[in-house]
């Protein structure tokens, strides 16, 4: 995991990029996998595991996206709630590595419910941080300081195409969407334990904050940004230090304090 990740260069991303395309639409074209799946989870299956051999693989009760090597990946293009369950079953047995891409930029194509013209795509103005793997911590937070877990999320270019099928003048508001097709991949993260968490955060994020200046710094939802700070207390990177008025104030561990232990 770690090889693909770190060892390959740019041209290699790209080209390993490609290959996954091709063998995603071959195995959709030939009706392979139990799954019904988006482009972007397919895609990033077989990035990370070119041989369909590992792909969808029985374990216990479950099926594992990957496994091979005694090791399990898990590609989460969504929320994290499902989840739960599946770590409770593999975590005891087997490493896992959950993957989670994050839009970096995005180019957005529409959809002619009544034609199926589709538009040219535009880019919309905003960009993904790996530290928007955050609120969803939340949802498995009990599992996070596991020995055998680790996270990876992933920034990628894609195209996304909507149905123009919602209210308004223009049927953009509510529409849904139709896929998602990534094209190019771009920074990442292994996350191993809660020191390689304080890289995630934003640098504007101050020494000492409040949940407003969290949500300043991340440009998070209220709800959100309660999410992802919980989360952060949970495994010790975030402590409460005191009050400033009616609002709490925290701060962040200090690494060296997580690489003594």
């Amino acid at each position: 995991m770690r090889a693909i990740i770190e060892g390959l260069s740019e041209i290699q991303r790209r080209e390993r990029l490609q290959q996954a395309l091709t063998l995603s639409e071959t195995s959709v074209s030939q009706g392979i996998g139990t799954q019904k799946e988006r482009t972007l989870h397919s895609v990033l299956k077989y990035y990370l595991e070119p041989d369909a051999e590992y792909h969808e693989i029985p374990i216990g009760s479950f099926i594992a996206d990957i496994y091979r090597d005694d090791r399990i990946i898990e590609v989460q293009t969504g929320s994290f709630t499902p989840l739960a369950k599946k770590l409770d079953a593999f975590l005891p047995e087997f490493p896992v590595t959950i993957v989670y891409p994050i839009p970096w930029h995005k180019w957005v194509h529409w959809i002619q419910p009544d034609t199926g013209e589709v538009s040219k795509g535009r880019r919309s103005p905003k960009t993904g941080h790996l530290y928007m793997l955050l609120p969803e911590l939340y949802r498995i937070r009990p599992y996070l300081m596991h020995p055998h877990l680790c996270l990876l999320p992933i920034l990628i270019d894609l195209r996304e195409y909507r149905y123009q099928d919602g209210w308004g003048r223009d049927g953009k508001r509510g529409s849904h969407r139709a896929d998602r097709v990534p094209f190019e991949i771009g920074p990442t993260k292994l996350l191993t334990g809660p020191a390689d968490y304080i890289s995630l955060l934003p640098d504007s994020l101050p020494e000492s904050f409040t949940m407003k200046d969290f949500i300043k710094a991340t440009r998070f939802s209220p709800r959100s940004a309660s999410y992802a700070l919980s989360a952060l207390r949970e495994i010790g990177v975030a402590r409460q230090i005191g009050q400033q008025g009616r609002s709490y104030l925290y701060t962040i561990t200090e690494e060296e304090t997580f690489h003594a232990l």
